[in-house]
């Protein structure tokens, strides 16, 4: 067993997933210490005007760079790299200016349509959320291609250090909603200036030279188009589809309610981001190394995806039989509710869990298209569930169970096609490759 551990350890891709779980693990100790403090401070109300305010975040977000900077890790080339960073930056630029003038123009309209006059002063905070979730995505992917795992780690602790020790320490003096919200709004920005200052002081191969660089902005665009045109989209609806639930919570059941949800979704993505995201973003590059090579991308995806069932077992497990008395001991009796919505929420989290793996090979495996059409096909079933749950049933557990066990078949359908498209995908590289040593020997 000691040996098995130990050239485990040696492994290359193993060393990386410590080096980013690591960091990603001392943030959610800082996060889940700070959040029965956080949480027994605010209260569920204004941790549901937060929620309401991130689902309208999570859903412009991804228009901040169109997801281009997704592909920076993609290219064999550093110079073709950068010219993606260079536009990146450029739509960055242009869609922060875009949403500035609209809601600057039509604010109070957009607060009346949406029902947001809970909210509507921290609109003015959009176009800067966007700025900082644009310019964090790139430098982000920029580590990743470069595989500085340990520097990206050390953002993140302090990330979470900046939000939630904020959250915490304000709280005691100015415990409102308005201090969640703008910490929350700055957390990307803070993250973007850790790894910027990494990239000036560490290490010389970080250091981006946006004048180096062999692609057009039009020539960018039109050999990434799968980006803004499939992925973007594709996260945009996604995103619609997760945080509708707060929206609509807000406005048919109160703040609270939202509150509950959101504390539970906060809590169920901590394994996600723990080892889900660790293990992705990591499996990435090399799922696009292997494809360049022409290796067997489906047996990768199968054993990382294997792997996170196993771990994933023990903490949602815990949350499905247990999740009420957790919830009150944790964070106190007031988010008893918080724990019966856990229960359905952890089972569609650990699917959502298992199909990380599946999800960072798409761009691999050139099926964003598909990755588009899932998303409409959850969005539609979430709008369908949320019409029956809140119009028809109009019960909160009752609409929270039928997400869960929606989300969960829907996420495992997900996975299964992956695996499917990926056999397909090995298979027409096997074929190319016999057809190429063919040629060779004639």
């Amino acid at each position: 067993m000691k040996e098995l551990l130990r050239k485990l350890l040696k492994r290359k891709f193993v060393k990386n997933v410590l080096f980013v779980s690591s960091g990603t693990l001392v943030a959610q100790i800082i996060s889940f210490l700070l959040l029965p403090v956080i949480t027994r401070l605010y209260g569920p109300d204004a941790y549901g005007l937060m929620g309401a305010f991130l689902a309208i975040i999570a859903i412009i977000t991804p228009i901040a760079s169109l997801t281009l900077p997704i592909a920076i890790v993609l290219p064999k080339k550093k110079s073709e790299a950068v010219s993606i960073i260079r536009t990146s930056f450029f739509i960055t630029g242009m869609m922060t200016s875009f949403l500035f003038i609209i809601i600057l123009l039509f604010h109070n309209r957009i607060v009346s349509l949406f029902h947001l006059e809970n909210i509507a002063i921290y609109l003015y905070l959009i176009p800067l959320v966007i700025l900082f979730s644009g310019v964090y995505q790139i430098l982000r992917q920029w580590f990743i291609r470069n595989k500085q795992f340990r520097l990206l780690s050390t953002a993140t602790v302090g990330q979470s250090i900046f939000t939630y020790g904020g959250m915490a320490g304000i709280g005691f003096v100015y415990p409102a909603a308005t201090v969640l919200m703008v910490l929350s709004s700055m957390k990307n920005g803070f993250a973007a200036l850790l790894l910027f200052f990494n990239i000036r002081t560490f290490d010389e191969s970080l250091k981006i030279n946006l004048k180096d660089f062999s692609l057009s902005f039009n020539s960018v665009i039109k050999k990434y188009r799968d980006f803004p045109l499939f992925r973007a989209p594709e996260v945009f609806l996604n995103a619609i589809s997760q945080g509708l639930p707060v929206l609509l919570m807000t406005s048919f059941f109160g703040p609270a309610s939202a509150g509950f949800y959101s504390l539970c979704r906060s809590v169920m993505s901590a394994p996600t981001e723990l080892i889900g995201n660790s293990i992705g973003d990591v499996l990435y590059p090399r799922l696009s190394e292997a494809a360049n090579n022409n290796e067997n991308l489906t047996s990768l995806i199968k054993k990382a995806t294997f792997s996170l069932a196993m771990i994933g077992m023990i903490p949602f497990g815990i949350i499905i039989i247990f999740g009420p008395e957790l919830f009150t001991f944790v964070f106190g009796s007031k988010w008893l509710t918080a724990g019966s919505y856990a229960q359905w929420i952890a089972l569609w989290s650990f699917f959502g869990f298992l199909n990380r793996p599946c999800i960072k090979s798409l761009p691999v495996l050139n099926a964003q298209r598909f990755h588009l059409l899932m998303s409409i096909t959850m969005l539609i079933s979430r709008i369908i569930v949320l019409i029956i749950g809140f119009l028809i049933i109009k019960d909160d557990k009752t609409t929270v169970a039928l997400l869960g066990i929606t989300g969960a078949m829907l996420n495992l359908t997900l996975i299964l096609i992956t695996l499917k498209i990926s056999k397909s995908f090995d298979q027409s590289n096997l074929s190319i490759n016999i057809s190429e040593k063919g040629n060779i020997y004639e």
